[in-house]
């Protein structure tokens, strides 16, 4: 009877030592004893209520609409700095004209600002243009040239912009540095000419650095929802960032078919989806009515569970938004564990009764 009930001991102790990762709530109870927040530690039941709850919170949680990109396109007027070049023409004077011929451009033989913001022009000499508008410059320059030429007309323009720039970095297709000019230039614009977003860019986290100070900008509510106050004007020394969305994974563990991490889309994807996308559960091993979803910090984690031994509970599972670098993990029927320790169990018994026998009748 001993050698018989000693066995089979041996058979049942080994559920508790069964390969793999399995939930301990008892663990997880004495985790949250230890701990300032035990609240934190409650496993919460995914439900109709909870999906509204996590709902009402999202939408509160939404920042109020930014006041504003600083100025308005109407208001944006290009201001003039060292290093551009400008181009002046005097009517009725091509003395004072340089020829802007076939082989004489504006941008090559123009009135380079220097760095210390003046231009010299023929009879008024140094002027100081840096910080001005075009129709200040116009205006300068005209009063000036009214001691020498009578009723001077006068056309200021840009004819390189060459003083005022701003970065694009990170995941476009040609990080940049983007000339500002008499359009305003916008961050969307600015991507646009580095050639757009690259396959592994977030959109959603885009920084700009401006001075002292780093935005966050969600160019996703522009695409998707037509939010405008995204998309800033840029200005000189402006550096635009678009990151990667390495942070942007989630992870799905346990009895799956295809355990993986996986991109969220857009920085979205429900329950569902990565169960979906993980090829579902593994039949007669994974158990449907203990699906997890771990969220947080170890130190305080969240933890949801869906039961989904009904199909219909899936249909939570649609709705239950998954948040970046979440752990879904699909726990093991206790039969299903016990069949994996008979498993890797019953070919060392056979050989140790093999062994037995071979002595005894020796």
């Amino acid at each position: 009877m001993t050698r018989t009930i000693a066995p089979v001991a041996l058979l049942c102790s080994g559920c508790f030592l069964a390969p793999g990762m399995r939930m301990n709530e008892g663990a997880l109870k004495d985790r949250a004893g230890k701990s300032s927040d035990p609240s934190r530690f409650e496993i919460k039941a995914i439900t109709p209520q909870l999906l509204a709850a996590q709902e009402r919170s999202r939408l509160e949680a939404q920042p109020p609409p930014r006041k504003a990109i600083e100025m308005q396109p109407g208001e944006y007027e290009y201001r003039i700095s060292p290093h551009d070049v400008l181009s002046v023409i005097v009517w009725e004077h091509p003395e004072l004209t340089i020829p802007a011929g076939e082989f004489r451009s504006p941008e090559t033989t123009g009135y380079r600002v220097s760095s210390d913001g003046n231009i010299f022009f023929p009879h008024v000499g140094a002027v100081s243009v840096a910080g001005r508008t075009l129709a200040e410059v116009r205006e300068l320059l005209t009063g000036r040239l009214a001691q020498f030429v009578r009723d001077p007309q006068l056309q200021v323009l840009v004819a390189a912009y060459r003083g005022k720039r701003a970065q694009i970095a990170g995941e476009v297709v040609q990080p940049s540095s983007v000339p500002i000019t008499d359009v305003p230039l916008r961050v969307q614009d600015a991507i646009a000419l580095a050639r757009g977003l690259t396959p592994e860019a977030d959109p959603a986290h885009v920084t700009l650095s401006r001075g002292n100070e780093i935005h966050q900008l969600d160019l996703l509510a522009l695409y998707e929802r037509g939010d405008m106050s995204q998309n800033w004007i840029l200005r000189d020394g402006d550096i635009v960032h678009v990151p990667d969305r390495s942070l942007n994974k989630i992870f799905v563990l346990g009895e799956v078919k295809k355990p993986s991490s996986k991109f969220m889309t857009k920085g979205r994807m429900t329950l569902a989806d990565a169960i979906g996308d993980s090829e579902g559960l593994e039949p007669g091993i994974a158990n449907p009515a203990r699906i997890f979803v771990f969220r947080g910090r170890y130190e305080s984690p969240e933890i949801y569970l869906l039961d989904a031994s009904s199909p219909d509970a899936l249909l939570l599972a649609t709705q239950f938004q998954l948040q970046p670098r979440d752990v879904v993990f699909v726990s093991t029927y206790d039969l299903a564990r016990f069949s994996r320790v008979i498993s890797q169990i019953l070919p060392a018994v056979q050989g140790i009764w093999q062994t037995y026998t071979i002595v005894r009748y020796r």
